[in-house]
């Protein structure tokens, strides 16, 4: 998982700029001396800033075309960066050795660089191989799309992609590859359009599709739920986690997993309130979304939202699914 971001003109500065920047640093002020884990270091913008800022950062990241932007901000701060490639679901056992962590941000999703590389098959806006694996492991979105009965595909595109229209496209791309397999992200974009059309003004017709085949071939809301309780394993009282999503369902789970409360039954505000399980989490800030100014510089931080809180003395719950409401694919289970 990477970062959303734009190009940075700054011949000493990253190559991208990570969305709500400003308020991710707030969030762990002031950070001089302190150690943070960058869980999806992408191409080092959080990483970069958290270092400028004094930090030291242990920075994860499990794309292995990362590695040249890990090596040369490694080289400009050589005694507080540590990159550990691997899983940020993981980032409790890969920062462990590295002593006390003041606090974790995650970034979750598809970085723009990700997205802008046709060879990676994350975009349906460039020509490349029907693809998606974040670290070029495991099965393929072209495996999924060629692989899939009608129903389970329906399913999948429903469930991670909240799309509506899913058993129509399901149909379309199913009788397109009795004639050849799909192997490319254009060709599979022409058959959802030619599946449910496009209007003006409108969202690419394959926008949800790819997003959910996306979720599907990276195990993403898994991996952000391990991830989220490894931070609460971590972090001793008074660290800190933020968490920038960028659509609903992701933010569904943040919302929860700070406050479970959130997804339990529903008490009457005439009787007194019932708090079901300690508090692992305090202070939890107001959800953050990017200004006026940010979104004209990056109109893909549109949907960003940053979530924060700080770790109580309460011991870590054990990973659990349940009243997160993590998307689950009908029929999978």
């Amino acid at each position: 998982m990477g970062k959303r971001s734009l190009p940075d003109s700054s011949p000493q500065g990253g190559p991208h700029v990570p969305v709500l920047l400003d308020e991710v640093l707030a969030a762990f002020s002031p950070l001089d001396g302190k150690r943070i884990v960058d869980g999806t270091f992408g191409a080092g913008g959080y990483s970069r800033a958290l270092l400028q800022a004094g930090a030291s950062v242990i920075a994860i990241d499990r794309d292995p075309s990362v590695k040249p932007f890990a090596d040369a901000l490694s080289a400009e701060f050589p005694d507080r960066l540590t990159f550990v490639p691997g899983t940020f679901s993981e980032l409790d056992s890969l920062a462990a050795e590295h002593g006390p962590i003041d606090g974790v941000v995650l970034d979750i999703g598809v970085s723009s660089m990700q997205l802008d590389q046709p060879e990676r098959g994350f975009s349906f806006m460039r020509e490349g191989p029907l693809d998606m694996r974040m670290s070029g492991e495991g099965e393929s979105a072209a495996d999924l799309v060629n692989g899939l009965e009608t129903e389970a595909l329906a399913n999948l595109l429903y469930a991670f992609g909240e799309e509506r229209k899913s058993r129509r496209i399901a149909q379309f791309i199913v009788a397109a590859r009795e004639t050849a397999e799909i192997q490319t992200t254009t060709e599979l974009a022409r058959i959802i359009e030619k599946a449910i059309g496009r209007k003006p003004g409108d969202a690419h017709p394959a926008t949800r599709s790819f997003q959910a085949l996306r979720i599907a071939v990276n195990a993403e809301f898994d991996q952000l739920v391990e991830a989220l309780f490894a931070a609460e394993r971590l972090l001793a009282e008074g660290g800190r986690l933020a968490v920038v999503t960028f659509h609903s369902l992701e933010d569904r789970i943040v919302k929860r997993f700070f406050d479970p409360d959130k997804g339990g039954p529903a008490q009457s505000r005439h009787l007194p309130q019932v708090q079901t399980e300690a508090r692992r989490w305090v202070e939890i800030a107001k959800a953050a979304k990017p200004g006026e100014a940010e979104l004209s510089r990056n109109p893909r931080a549109r949907s960003a939202i940053l979530r924060a809180g700080l770790r109580s003395d309460a011991a870590a719950r054990p990973v659990r699914f349940d009243g997160l409401g993590v998307p689950r694919v009908r029929g999978s289970e």
